[in-house]
């Protein structure tokens, strides 16, 4: 198994189901860093609201630094239901691209 191809998540119904629940947490981390970013912007048109824009907009890119953590999370999980030794000798170049 090589890590981060997207085949990957077909290799079995547990690799279905982690792949589900990553995606499914990806969207609601995305989406609500979305959100916060367009509230904290409405904020930002009042001075009196500028302080918690600001803080919308911080965890907002807390969130979305959390994107690419989901995804590596998978991957370990992946790891974990194949075979490691697949991960540390992945095929040659020329085997792997058809």
């Amino acid at each position: 198994m090589t890590l981060f191809d997207p085949a990957n998540h077909q290799r079995s119904s547990r690799h279905r189901k982690v792949y589900a629940y990553t995606e499914l947490a990806y969207t609601a981390v995305d989406f609500s860093a979305a959100l916060l970013f367009v509230v904290g912007s409405v904020l930002f048109f009042n001075e009196d609201t500028t302080k918690t824009g600001t803080w919308l907009f911080l965890i907002g890119s807390i969130l979305f630094g959390m994107r690419p953590t989901i995804k590596l999370v998978r991957e370990i999980a992946y790891l974990r239901i194949g075979d490691l030794e697949d991960a540390a000798d992945p095929p040659p170049v020329s085997k792997a691209v058809k």
